[in-house]
């Protein structure tokens, strides 16, 4: 169900995607570590985040990112996105995390507007600051 999770969110958003068995290995594989975190909503589940923690090399805690966050299209504007939401704050809390990041398209107003409301701010382009660029090179 995970990986068929992750596959749909890629497909939706027109990404590659190596398939959903290929995901569920590999998500299988990541959740024997103690620093990887996938939690799911709804009954089917119709919805999930996934969650990476690591050590920060800023604070005594641990900081936490947000990978990603997926709710099937025909279950959103169902409280899924905020459910999931309030999971992670939680999860994030009890694992000693000072601060969530999470990355989004400028033009995923939906994702955008739900980060807000639970206290996320851009910090990288406010009025009189930057626009970031996030690269990724492939090896």
């Amino acid at each position: 169900m995970i990986g068929r999770l992750l596959h749909d969110f890629n497909t939706e958003f027109e990404e590659i995607t190596p398939g959903p068995e290929a995901l569920a290995d590999r998500v299988r594989e990541l959740l024997a570590g103690d620093d990887f975190v996938v939690l799911l909503a709804g009954t089917k589940p119709s919805g999930l985040a996934v969650l990476r923690f690591r050590p920060s090399i800023w604070t005594a805690g641990l900081e936490c990112y947000l990978a990603e966050l997926y709710v099937q299209p025909e279950h959103r504007a169902h409280g899924h996105g905020k459910a999931l939401m309030a999971a992670v704050l939680e999860t994030a809390k009890a694992r000693g995390t000072d601060y969530i990041e999470v990355a989004t398209s400028e033009d995923d107003v939906a994702a955008r507007a739900l980060y807000e409301r639970f206290g996320f701010i851009n910090r990288e382009r406010g009025a009189d600051g930057p626009l970031m660029y996030v690269y990724e090179r492939e090896l």
